[in-house]
């Protein structure tokens, strides 16, 4: 039999202290990780023209992000032109052309000529819901020096 005094068995104590700052840590990595994502959905590296009038976007969706080299972008893959044509197929037969949401980003260098082919290919399809990615103007009203 175990004695309880000075050479006896000592009770195991749960610390609780060390958990909580444990926990605290997991979610502040997880705040500053979630801060850090970016928003949109498409390509990187996209500078979209401003404006001062603008309607937030819808985050459900399909981003197509336009470079400003070859290529088109379907959320976060670049992809050819065909390509292209045939992923926007495949999303119209797979929701219907009413179903399909698609938010069109643009970067401000990118060509004319690669941006009508995206809105012709769209409007073939039959797609309805388009809105175009722009970022707010902060500085409108204010006198460039």
């Amino acid at each position: 039999m175990a004695e309880s005094g000075e050479g006896g068995q000592k009770k195991a104590r749960i610390e609780i202290i060390p958990l909580i700052d444990v926990i605290f840590f997991l979610l502040a990595t997880f705040v500053l990780f979630t801060l850090s994502l970016n928003k949109t959905g498409g390509l990187s590296g996209i500078h979209n023209p401003k404006v001062v009038n603008y309607v937030e976007r819808d985050p459900t969706g399909i981003t197509i992000s336009i470079p400003d080299g070859d290529g088109v972008g379907w959320n976060r893959d670049l992809l050819s032109l065909g390509e292209f044509v045939s992923r926007l197929q495949e999303e119209r037969n797979k929701v219907g052309p009413d179903n399909v949401k698609l938010l069109i980003s643009g970067d401000i260098n990118a060509n004319f000529n690669a941006a009508r082919y995206v809105f012709d290919q769209i409007k073939r399809a039959g797609i309805q819901h388009v809105m175009i990615e722009v970022n707010p103007d902060n500085t409108a009203g204010v006198p460039q020096q």
